[in-house]
């Protein structure tokens, strides 16, 4: 069989590679083996870091509407579950940016809520 070198592709690999690992501190952005190990790990990192954002920001948005919530005494259980007996479907995300720069508009969500919960009959205790 012919010798193979790889000439280009794995200059081409490794150049990729240390492309990556630039900014690491000393042997790490310097040399293939160590670079190479920092780059897979911090490629790790950064997957479960982009999931753990979503996770993140669904737990503040779910905070900010409790406390604009309980100024309208409510729970924060009780006002999604008037929501959604009410026909509103809005995501956290709007809710809590209505409850930060839009309290007027929140208030009028908090009392449909309440009045959906109102009008809904009482579940039947087993």
């Amino acid at each position: 069989m012919p010798r193979v070198k790889r000439g280009t592709k794995r200059r081409n690999s490794r150049r990729k590679t240390l492309a990556l690992a630039k900014g690491f501190f000393l042997t790490k952005s310097k040399l293939y083996r160590a670079a190479q190990e920092a780059v897979e790990k911090s490629l790790r990192y950064g997957y479960v870091g982009r999931r753990l954002k979503k996770r993140d920001f669904r737990s503040l948005w779910i905070v900010r509407i409790g406390a604009a919530c309980r100024a309208g005494d409510i729970s924060y259980s009780r006002f999604m579950s008037g929501l959604k007996k009410a026909g509103i479907e809005l995501n956290r995300k709007t809710l809590a940016d209505m409850a930060m720069n839009d309290p007027q508009a929140f208030s009028a969500l908090v009392s449909q809520a309440k009045t959906a919960l109102d009008q809904a009959p009482a579940a039947v205790k087993a």
